[in-house]
């Protein structure tokens, strides 16, 4: 039965609710602007402008040298991405309840972010040795993924699917993979020092050594892959989540980056990779992966690729082949609903009106919340519910003095 007393909202929305999207959506953006600024580092030849770690000389700064300052700003932008990393992971822990989907990738950026750490001091100590500096941009990448994904859980509420049925369709997953392939064979040519070996398009030219053209080779290959995948999944996300919100804009965006990264590639290659198009190149790839990482997290929340019946469908009612039709809804009668201590009763006629087609939220707390947000609502048709009888409905849930985030 509810309890209208327990279910009240008479607590104000927490600090940790306010803040945790703004901090995600900074973590990624400082990520992003890290993994800029260390390509300029790397182009410019100031990976050993300081030769110790985690100071420069012995020095805080600021330094006067251009080496040493632009080493030194790395540092200090990465030291800021790690706070807003483990401050982000933190308030995700403290509102998990709120928050079911954002806790994981929050701890594993946090996670990647002390290997990153140890990387770049192992590359300092190396003396800026081609293996660690290529590990080094792998994780740097992994930490964006890990802070978009992140986001992503932090704007979007997760919506239940078919029980028997992934998340996401194989194009998803094919197109991340494919994504995160391509950078690591990206990578390959900087572990060869073989940047300026290849300069012509779509071949290499002839009397180069091997170990610096296969890499380019390969990774050309691959980006033509890669590059089909992505744009496969753009059309697929744009033709089948119509329905998502956000959906047509990060397909459009990462449809576009796709694009525009595979120019600047061609570009750079038949100029012999100047310093400025080598770090237009990255910048490019880093946001493709970005891109693709947050279209395939939104298509995993929502489910988007294998629905349940979603408000105004109808939902099909037990084994006798009956379906409950959708109430007729004139555009000047869309009424919302909210039900304030969403428990047996509440839940119940929560759920009716969203099979009826109606926008429907549920007010929900603690563990009863976290199984709406993730398994859905269970209704039975029959007196006597039965586990053949049950059907699990996709219906919003929110936290006592939550914000509201309306389907539609």
């Amino acid at each position: 039965m509810d309890n209208p007393v327990a279910d009240r909202p008479d607590n104000p929305p927490s600090r940790t609710s306010r803040w945790l999207p703004g901090l995600a959506i900074s973590t990624a953006v400082a990520a992003y602007v890290l993994i800029v600024f260390g390509s300029h580092v790397r182009v410019s030849d100031s990976g050993m402008g300081c030769p110790d770690w985690p100071l420069c000389s012995g020095n805080v700064g600021p330094i006067y040298q251009f080496h040493a300052l632009m080493e030194q700003t790395h540092r200090y932008i990465a030291a800021i991405v790690t706070v807003l990393a483990f401050l982000t992971a933190l308030l995700a822990y403290r509102a998990r309840a709120e928050w079911t989907t954002t806790v994981r990738p929050a701890v594993v950026t946090a996670g990647i972010i002390g290997i990153q750490i140890a990387l770049g001091a192992v590359t300092v100590f190396a003396g800026n040795g081609a293996p660690t500096v290529a590990a080094h941009l792998i994780a740097g990448v992994a930490m964006l993924v890990g802070a978009t994904v992140t986001t992503v859980c932090a704007l979007v509420p997760v919506r239940p699917t078919q029980e028997t049925r992934p998340r996401l369709g194989r194009v998803g997953w094919v197109a991340i993979g494919a994504a995160g392939v391509l950078f690591v064979s990206g990578s390959l040519i900087v572990n060869a020092e073989a940047e300026q070996a290849c300069a012509s398009f779509p071949l290499c030219p002839s009397g180069r050594p091997g170990n610096l053209i296969w890499p380019h080779l390969l990774h050309r290959g691959i980006a033509v892959l890669a590059g089909i995948a992505l744009l496969m999944f753009c059309v697929h996300a744009w033709r089948r989540w119509s329905d998502i919100r956000g959906a047509h804009a990060v397909a459009a965006t990462l449809a576009a980056l796709v694009v525009a990264t595979a120019t600047l590639g061609i570009v750079s290659a038949l100029l012999k990779a100047p310093p400025g198009w080598q770090d237009l190149h990255l910048a490019g790839a880093a946001a493709v992966l970005a891109a693709s990482a947050a279209l395939a997290s939104l298509g995993w929340l929502t489910g988007a690729d294998y629905p349940q019946a979603r408000p105004g469908q109808g939902t099909k009612q037990g084994s006798t082949g009956r379906s409950r039709r959708s109430l007729p809804q004139p555009p000047h009668e869309r009424m919302r609903y909210v039900v304030l201590g969403a428990g047996a009763i509440g839940a119940v006629v929560g759920g009716r009106l969203s099979q009826a087609g109606r926008d429907v939220t549920l007010i929900a707390r603690g563990a009863h919340l976290a199984a709406l947000q993730t398994r859905g609502l269970p209704l039975s048709h029959r007196r006597v519910p039965t586990p053949s009888a049950l059907r699990s409905l996709a219906i919003l849930a929110r936290s006592t003095g939550a914000p509201i985030r309306w389907s539609s």
